[in-house]
């Protein structure tokens, strides 16, 4: 197992926990994770990676090791804002290769669209989005949220790292004993009462009051000068966000088509955590398509 240091940054008021694989002279790739995740979640396809590269992956704000202030609410926008400022950090001026999976892929590409100069080479795993939204389901979006904002429901914890690990892989059941042990230590952490606790903030729970508009993301898509690839697995379960399979195919391919270059690759044998499934594969895609 390749090892991985660790760095914290300030970035807008929050320090921003960054793991480093890699030699720092070597081509970077920025690795961007997904929701409820962490960045040691890229550990197997790193470890899966031929050549030598310096894979910079941070914890997005309010999950795994990054801290900021108290907050009830997560807007989505501030990813991007966040990775503009990683970015500038680590490779001020110089175009990046940039990975996503899920949200983090959603982040990228969006990113990739509003900032085209700053991405040489995009790269989404399983960045669907959500389903298509109507503007007469605001008022039922607002009064859920308004409703969320009366709760403070914890996150839940478990009885040892063992709980943790059975956690995620009845979330993913591909997940092997010896991933999960490793992602359970990076995922949760023990509290003070004994019990472990999900490296997440509980307000990512509260549903979000803003309207999911697919016309602006496929707009920033459109925008993309970089090369993309775009990997999905097989037994993908992502279709649940966009709708019943028959219908959620053919709108997903309609996104897909916004993206001027785009390469697609689906990796059999691979759910929506395709990365965990099957990283040498995704490994060997990521290093074809940078050649």
């Amino acid at each position: 197992m390749k090892t991985a240091v660790s760095e914290f940054i300030a970035i807008r008021d929050h320090r921003y926990h960054i793991r480093h694989w890699g030699n720092p002279d070597a081509p970077v790739i920025f690795m961007l994770h997904g929701w409820m995740d962490v960045s040691a979640s890229f550990q197997f396809m790193v470890d899966h990676l031929q050549k030598e590269w310096h894979v910079i992956a941070p914890d997005w704000r309010g999950f795994g090791l990054t801290t900021g202030p108290v907050t009830d609410v997560f807007w989505f926008p501030d990813y991007l804002a966040d990775l503009d400022l990683i970015l500038d950090h680590y490779s001020p001026g110089v175009p990046v290769y940039l990975l996503g999976h899920s949200m983090g892929g959603n982040v990228a590409g969006l990113y990739a669209g509003i900032r085209p100069e700053r991405i040489a080479r995009c790269v989404i795993l399983e960045g669907f989005d959500l389903a298509t939204t109507q503007a007469s389901e605001a008022p039922g979006r607002f009064r859920n949220w308004l409703d969320d904002m009366r709760q403070n429901k914890p996150m839940r914890s478990y009885p040892d790292a063992a709980g943790v690990a059975l956690r995620l892989q009845k979330n993913n059941p591909r997940l092997t004993d010896e991933r999960a042990a490793f992602l359970a230590q990076h995922w949760a952490r023990e509290n003070a009462g004994g019990t472990w606790q999900i490296l997440g903030d509980a307000a990512h729970m509260h549903r979000s009051p803003m309207l999911y508009r697919v016309n602006e993301v496929t707009a920033c898509w459109a925008e993309i000068t970089a090369p993309v690839l775009w990997i999905e697995g097989a037994q993908t379960e992502a279709w649940q966000w966009l709708g019943p399979e028959e219908q959620a195919r053919p709108e997903a391919d309609r996104r897909i088509s916004f993206f001027k270059n785009v390469q697609i690759a689906v990796v059999d044998n691979a759910g929506h955590m395709l990365h965990h499934d099957q990283p040498g594969e995704i490994a060997q895609l990521l290093e074809q398509f940078l050649a």
